[in-house]
């Protein structure tokens, strides 16, 4: 085990000064280790015959038995576990657990998977493996997990301090190359997976964002996410322990992290086209910082037709065009893109253009007027004012309270209404 207390003398716990020249960690071991060392499950069989064994629960049930019965049954070995049925609440299983010298009862639920708590499995013993991992590493390193976020590697290599490629190659040169320590041996199991996991951190460290475009602030996205193999953390550099859901994953811009890290990332998700897979009902700021643009590139293309070729139409944005081709070019913009044909040679009707706008807005996940600040944009309306002085600071500040991509969508779009 390492010792963690005198992590000075081990490369893989990152160890960093503030008079000292940062230099990037190797993913960090201590926690890879102890999920190594904890108990193996050990299903304690039931020799006799049981009356109403639920058809989801091997030879580990045991039926009703009291919790000293249980108990004594699994002093043997630690990491044992059985399955009974309360004698309190018949009908309500338990499962009884043997770590850390004590026998540990948890309420056992089964809704096609089984669980005890927010993660589920395809069978008891996975559940079992992964809870005696987790007991196991919030025991031994409960002190060092409340500490992980403390100097993150995400500070200096994340993808918002590095965007040169010179000042990447100074920072993640030693990551890169084998360390000499006599520890080294134990690099060799998680090189590949340090390397996979720098490979997304070097992707986004090169992400660059053209001076002419805003650099609109937007929070991660991040879903409970089951990794497959060993995984580190790219926020803190820790390994993510368990057998599923390990921690959370960025839907939009594939950030890795774990649960309790995801609280302090920085809202500056950076979202890939190869995460963001559809146009129409993607959230507004998601869209356009992953097409690196200052509005949705629909709202910009839609409007740029319309007024190429359909200011004098007649009932413009009234008149509706035919669903079947507004949901043609629905689908053209989700396939295709900014590269999707809009052009007059394709659609003639200039109401298929506007209908496929307006059918944009309506499916924003977010609206373009923002929930929080509809209230506001009513109460403006209704402020009575001849000089129109209060009305116009009302509606200012009701302007302030929209996310930046969409207030300048709902400029841009209101200029076009206005032509």
């Amino acid at each position: 085990m390492i010792d963690f207390k005198s992590k000075k003398r081990n490369p893989f716990l990152f160890v960093s000064s503030d008079h000292d020249e940062y230099r990037p960690p190797v993913w960090k071991s201590y926690l890879y280790q102890l999920q190594q060392e904890a108990p193996h499950p050990r299903r304690l069989t039931c020799t006799c015959e049981v009356d109403n064994r639920p058809k989801y629960y091997g030879r580990e049930y045991h039926g009703m038995i009291s919790r000293e019965e249980a108990d004594q049954l699994l002093s043997q070995a630690e990491g044992s576990y059985l399955i009974r049925e309360s004698q309190r609440q018949p009908g309500t299983y338990t499962l009884a657990l043997r770590f850390g010298s004590q026998t540990r009862n948890f309420r056992l639920y089964h809704d096609g998977k089984h669980f005890v708590g927010e993660k589920r499995f395809e069978s008891i013993h996975d559940l079992v493996t992964d809870g005696l991992i987790t007991l196991y590493i919030e025991t031994k390193a409960a002190e060092y997990i409340a500490k992980m976020t403390i100097n993150p590697i995400y500070e200096h290599v994340g993808y918002t301090t590095l965007n040169q490629e010179p000042t990447l190659k100074k920072h993640l040169g030693p990551v890169l190359s084998k360390p000499t320590s006599p520890a080294s041996a134990f690099w060799q199991p998680i090189k590949s997976f340090a390397l996979s996991q720098l490979t997304s951190l070097v992707r986004r460290a090169t992400l660059r964002e053209s001076d002419m475009v805003p650099k609109y602030e937007k929070v991660h996205n991040f879903k409970v996410h089951t990794f497959r193999g060993p995984h580190w953390c790219e926020y803190c550099a820790n390994f993510m322990w368990g057998l599923i859901a390990q921690g959370v994953k960025c839907a939009d811009c594939g950030l890795n992290v774990h649960k309790q890290c995801s609280k302090v990332v920085p809202n500056d998700c950076q979202p890939d086209l190869r995460h963001v897979k559809k146009v129409y009902s993607c959230d507004l700021t998601t869209l356009v910082k992953a097409h690196n643009t200052k509005r949705p590139m629909v709202v910009d293309m839609c409007i740029q037709e319309i007024e190429a070729r359909g200011l004098q139409s007649e009932g413009l944005y009234r008149i509706s065009g035919f669903s079947e081709l507004v949901e043609d070019v629905k689908l053209a913009f989700d396939r295709d893109g900014e590269k999707a044909d809009i052009s007059s040679g394709v659609y003639e009707d200039i109401n298929i253009i506007t209908g496929a706008l307006k059918l944009y807005f309506r499916e924003l996940p977010i609206p373009l007027i923002t929930y929080d600040a509809y209230p506001r944009f009513i109460e403006s309306a209704k402020v009575t004012d001849p000089e129109k002085q209060k009305r116009l600071e009302s509606l200012h500040d009701a302007l302030k309270l929209l996310p930046p991509a969409h207030c300048e969508s709902l400029r841009y779009l209101m200029a076009h209404l206005k032509r």
